[in-house]
This record gives structure tokens, C-alpha cells and sequence, in this order.
């Protein structure tokens, strides 16, 4: 009943399917954008946490933190989360359920490629040790101009394990956007992606605006991160 509940309060759902099991299809793209230092690790560690809710299981890589880092990211992710909602007493027991669900994988920036990714994901498999129902793809650069065919590399092997990935991306303060509020720099990219998010401050707000997939109804929903906690909210 406790990973029911969590699970039903996301606010992500929001921009989810009808059916608010997931907010991407298998084989789709999603991408949070911000500028750096404003919570695009935190967010998608959210949506990790989600999925691990459901039993999904969640590879997450990052390209230049260290395995560590990332599980520091996650255990005060999901602390805050036991606070928010007052289940602290409870937070180790459910914990260790989600746990096995999560395989952290660690790359330099300039050694990740799919096929080498694919690879050690087929092996995995192989084996019987994990195989991956989302990845999460954090720190990735968009301005490599080889960027666009290594996620069309990407997109046609999600698609053939029937997986939906997260990227994060990051964005310059100043930089122009589209009518759509994409920046420049990710805009050559956009039409792959399935789902977008961008986070902005705002004075003392942290907005989360969906910009590209959801339902309309969801577009004109305000979802903000809490400044000190980076958790998402539904604004009233």
C-alpha cells in the first residue's frame, strides 16, 4: 500500500498516458533541460524512483560522476521523499525492496557510445544479472555535432529492447529559444525526443514546464521544484 501511494502522489503523472503508467512509450525519448546546478540530476532521479516504485528496473548511467555520487543522489532523493511524506520509519524496509531494480553504470564522457553501451547491456542480459525496462542518461552533450545520429543510434536500440530513456541536457542562461521555449542548442534534436521538460528559475520559483508530449491539459499544469529539497510539486 506505501509504494501504491507514493506512487499515485507523483505529480509527474500529470503528463503521463491515460492509463498514468508511463509518461513515455516504449522505444521513446525524454529530456530535462536547465542550466547547470539547477536540478536536472534531481528530477531524474525522481522519475528513476517512480519506475523502481513499480518493480521497473532502472539503469542509470552517468557520464563523469562516480558510482557513488549517484547513490548519494538517490538515498537523499528518496530521504527527502520519507520526510515529505512522513514514512521515515518505514524508508529502510522499503528501501532495500526497490534496490535491486537499480544498476548505476559510470562512463568518461568521451567513451560512451550505443554500441558500447549495447554491448555491456547484452551482456547483462546474457547472463541473467539485469536487463533494463528505462535508462537514464545523465550528462550527455548535446552541442557535439555527432549528437544526433548517436540518439538515432540510441532510439532504434531502445526500440529493439521495447525500453524508454531520459537524457539530461544542459542549457545556457541567455540562450534564445524556439516558440516552444526549447533553447537553441537542443532544438536541432527536439523532433527526436518524445517528452521535454525545462526547468527555469523564476525569482524565488523553480518552474517544470512540460514543453513537448503530455496532453494538453497537462502543458497548462504548474509543476515546481521545492528549492531546498528539489522535489517536484503540483502548483494549486
Amino acid at each position: 500500500m506505501l509504494k501504491n501511494d507514493l506512487i499515485f502522489r507523483n505529480p509527474m503523472r500529470v503528463a503521463g498516458s491515460t492509463d498514468q503508467e508511463e509518461i513515455l512509450p516504449p522505444g521513446g525519448l525524454g529530456a530535462v533541460l536547465a542550466r547547470a546546478g539547477v536540478g536536472k540530476t534531481a528530477l531524474l532521479v525522481q522519475l528513476a524512483l517512480d519506475s523502481l516504485l513499480r518493480e521497473k528496473n532502472v539503469l542509470h548511467i552517468s557520464l563523469g560522476d562516480p558510482v557513488r555520487k549517484v547513490c548519494l543522489w538517490y538515498e537523499e532523493v528518496f530521504r527527502n521523499i520519507a520526510a515529505q511524506y512522513e514514512i521515515t520509519d518505514r524508508m529502510d524496509a522499503l528501501w532495500e525492496t526497490i534496490l535491486p531494480h537499480r544498476l548505476i553504470m559510470t562512463f568518461k564522457a568521451e567513451d560512451f557510445s550505443v554500441p558500447r553501451l549495447e554491448a555491456r547491456i547484452s551482456d547483462l542480459a546474457e547472463q541473467d544479472i539485469f536487463l533494463p525496462q528505462m535508462i537514464l542518461v545523465d550528462g550527455m552533450s548535446f552541442d557535439d555535432p555527432e549528437a544526433r545520429q548517436s540518439l538515432t543510434d540510441f532510439k532504434t536500440m531502445a526500440a529493439s529492447y521495447g525500453v524508454h530513456a531520459w537524457f539530461t541536457a544542459r542549457t545556457h542562461r541567455d540562450a534564445p529559444a524556439d516558440e516552444a521555449g526549447v533553447p537553441e542548442n537542443f532544438a536541432p534534436v527536439a523532433d527526436l525526443f518524445h517528452s521535454i521538460f525545462r526547468i527555469q528559475p523564476e525569482g524565488k520559483e523553480i518552474f517544470v514546464r512540460l514543453l513537448k508530449g503530455g496532453t494538453p491539459e497537462a502543458r497548462e499544469k504548474s509543476l515546481f521544484l521545492e528549492p531546498t529539497t528539489l522535489l517536484i510539486r503540483l502548483g494549486n
